[in-house]
């Protein structure tokens, strides 16, 4: 089997792979500003649910990809836009647009032959993002899990502002106090941050079919009958949209293995190890660099933050002679 590992600012998402690619399990945890923690839960799930599984080898994506490295050992760390890409293509390879939204971040990959030619990212605003989603269905008093439903159900959607999440949320509020039903202001909040997304992450950009909506709000059938409402084509969700940083991941660690002939996955029992994490300055240079150290077993497993190499490096160095 194959491993992979997504750490995100709202969730940690960790799937294994057979040899044709296939997932046999994958898990959702919650982050909540400790990913090694939400790391071991996920290990030891896996090893629980997989008992006897080898794993062959090891991938890290996600914001918290190093912090991930470190914990698991990891033969492949690669960004998200790396891990979504490849993983789409590897479920169609068709695939020419990536719109991706996460708990807290969006993103636009744009594919030709296979491979991402560009990207971009939300920079300022997060309305759309799943977070926003979720506080918006708490304030209407409904379960993230009808949102998209009751989208669906909208006669006549509600004209909102979406140019900012602030603003979305205000207009959301005086529309109700006008008195506009629920499935309608619902409706017109999927089009408003659907608007947001086009004008902002995806401004200057050609969405080519085929297009592929990936990450955890693809789940929100409202989110997705908004871009196709807007984009004047077919939106496809992969069946493991929520999951495909991870599975990309995985695969991009298998490759890595091929050419190594070993891994470096330190196996299911890093799960019970205490690990932790610490920064300092580095006075080597002018640059001054932050380094976040991390310490495990008695030793150091990771380092990063050095913009040239000399503790990561050491660290990983260090992983190889003790058999990591």
């Amino acid at each position: 089997m194959y491993l992979g590992v997504d750490v995100g600012s709202v969730s940690t998402d960790v799937v294994l792979v057979d040899e044709d690619l296939k997932v046999v399990e994958k898990l959702y945890i919650k982050t909540q500003g400790r990913p090694i923690r939400a790391v071991q839960e996920g290990l030891c799930a896996v090893s629980g649910r997989c008992c006897g599984v080898r794993v062959a080898a090891a991938g890290a994506t996600g914001s918290g990809r190093q912090i991930a490295a470190a914990v698991i050992g990891a033969d492949a760390v690669k960004n998200e836009i790396t891990a979504h890409s490849v993983a789409a293509v590897e479920a169609d390879p068709s695939v020419r647009t990536i719109i991706e939204i996460g708990g807290q971040d969006s993103k636009i990959i744009l594919i030709e032959d296979g491979v991402a030619v560009d990207f971009a990212m939300n920079t300022v605003c997060a309305a759309g993002t799943g977070s926003f989603l979720d506080r918006q269905a708490e304030r209407l008093g409904i379960a993230i899990e009808q949102f998209g439903d009751r989208a669906l159900s909208a006669s006549v959607p509600v004209r909102i502002a979406g140019r900012c999440a602030v603003f979305a949320e205000s207009d959301m509020i005086h529309k109700q106090q006008m008195g506009y039903n629920e499935e309608d202001i619902i409706g017109g909040l999927c089009e408003a941050l659907v608007r947001n997304y086009l004008n902002n992450v995806a401004k200057g950009k050609r969405i080519a079919p085929k297009v592929f909506f990936q990450g955890g709000v693809a789940a929100n059938a409202g989110m997705r009958a908004a871009f196709e409402k807007e984009l004047g084509q077919e939106v496809t969700v992969p069946e493991h949209h929520d999951m495909m940083g991870a599975i990309g991941a995985a695969i991009l660690a298998r490759d890595a293995v091929k050419k190594t002939g070993c891994t470096r996955f330190k196996g299911f029992g890093t799960a019970q190890t205490r690990f932790v994490s610490e920064s300092f300055e580095c006075g080597g240079c002018p640059n001054r660099c932050e380094v976040v150290r991390i310490r495990g077993g008695g030793a150091d497993v990771g380092c990063f933050g050095d913009r040239c190499g000399k503790w990561s490096e050491k660290a990983a160095a260090a992983e190889c002679r003790s058999g990591g």
